[in-house]
């Protein structure tokens, strides 16, 4: 615990849902003791998301509060809001990604907590923003692929609007909202002095979009990765295949001999970039139908001979039972007193900070007597 990178940084953690817990996770992660401030008798958004699968807390809720202490307070309470604005006199961090102006009306704006502790490192996350025209609507992962072009963006024209559904925005937005954390810490150890942290759902998407972006904006042109003319999902007898036919000098030409077909990149209708997306739907036509003459096995062995960039189309049952997922130890387990858990780890690897589940996630209000101890024992 001591060697980790975090340890000694302690995080004073309003977050809810997913856009907060998920940043607050990687900080608990790698050594800073996350205490997570949670309302008496309901606690965060995602402890009652959807039904329990197993034991007292819901399996969305502990995927993203591992190795957190869990403080159940009324901030309405004199007492309660005096020990959390305590907390903040001696923490690192306080995060929170509730809507504009909650934390104001709470008593525990940054202006306030500066002033409690000037070296405080400020974190907020916001579905658009703390100022400007959608600051008070209501910020939430749809909402935001919805409002920043990235819902509208298809594969292809006749496939209806869709709702991306793994929760993309939040988890960009968190993953921002933890390297300002980071970078943050790092320039106070050089002068000293905190500062306000903030990252919003709707900038992240655009951020994720930069490329399509400054095409749009420098050149008045779209371009548009998943529509590539030699790029698509196939289904085979027993499932699907994706291809990306790219960063070669003829990949038309080793497709259609992975294909076992006649090579294609002398028709004139397939011979340039242009005329193979003018004629998309003719040859998607052509390999659709060869796809479904073989298994997934059979074709994944002709494409990868030709070395072409391919892969099976599997379901998350199956990706976490993958022998790659185990070997790349991205499953970890921990035991509490009812269950034993098995949560998706971390994606980053270093070799002095290894990612075990210390603390299981906590029990709502698991920690509120121990957290107020350690709040008594610091004042004079």
């Amino acid at each position: 615990m001591n060697e980790l990178p975090l340890s000694g940084v302690r995080v004073i953690d309003f977050t809810q849902v997913m856009l907060g817990p998920v940043c607050t996770q990687v900080l608990a992660d790698y050594g800073a003791d996350v205490i997570k401030i949670e309302r008496k008798g309901s606690g965060d958004l995602s402890r009652s998301t959807f039904e329990p699968i197993a034991g007292h807390d819901n399996p969305v809720f502990c995927s993203l509060n591992r190795n957190k202490r869990s403080a159940a307070l009324d901030l309405k309470n004199p007492d309660h809001l005096a020990a959390v604005r305590a907390l903040v006199a001696d923490a690192d961090v306080v995060v929170n990604n509730f809507r504009a102006g909650v934390m104001e009306r709470m008593g525990l704006g940054y202006e306030e907590c500066r002033r409690l502790n000037p070296r405080i490192i400020y974190a907020v996350g916001t579905g658009f923003g703390e100022s400007g025209p959608y600051a008070h609507k209501g910020g939430q992962d749809v909402l935001a692929q919805a409002m920043s072009g990235t819902m509208a963006r298809k594969m292809d024209a006749s496939h209806p609007l869709s709702i991306y559904p793994t929760t993309f925005a939040d988890y960009s937005a968190g993953m921002h909202l933890v390297q300002g954390i980071l970078l943050a810490l790092i320039q106070r150890d050089r002068t000293g002095e905190g500062q306000k942290v903030s990252v919003a759902l709707y900038n992240s998407m655009l951020a994720a979009q930069m490329q399509e972006a400054a095409m749009i904006m420098n050149a008045d042109s779209e371009i548009n990765w998943a529509a590539m003319p030699l790029t698509g999902v196939f289904e085979t007898k027993d499932g699907a295949v994706v291809v990306v036919g790219a960063f070669k000098a003829n990949p038309l030409r080793d497709i259609c001999v992975a294909l076992e077909i006649d090579d294609l990149s002398g028709d004139p209708r397939f011979a340039t970039l242009n005329s193979q997306i003018e004629h998309k739907r003719a040859l998607h036509h052509v390999f659709r139908e060869r796809y479904k003459t073989q298994t997934t096995t059979y074709w994944l062995e002709r494409l990868e001979a030709q070395d072409l960039l391919c892969a099976p189309v599997r379901t998350l049952r199956e990706a976490l039972k993958d022998a790659q997922t185990h070997h790349n130890e991205m499953i970890i387990e921990g035991v509490d007193a009812d269950q034993t858990l098995q949560l998706v780890g971390s994606p980053i690897r270093m070799t002095g900070a290894p990612v075990s589940m210390r603390r299981p996630p906590p029990r709502l209000g698991e920690h509120t007597d121990e957290v107020l101890a350690e709040v008594r024992a610091t004042q004079p």
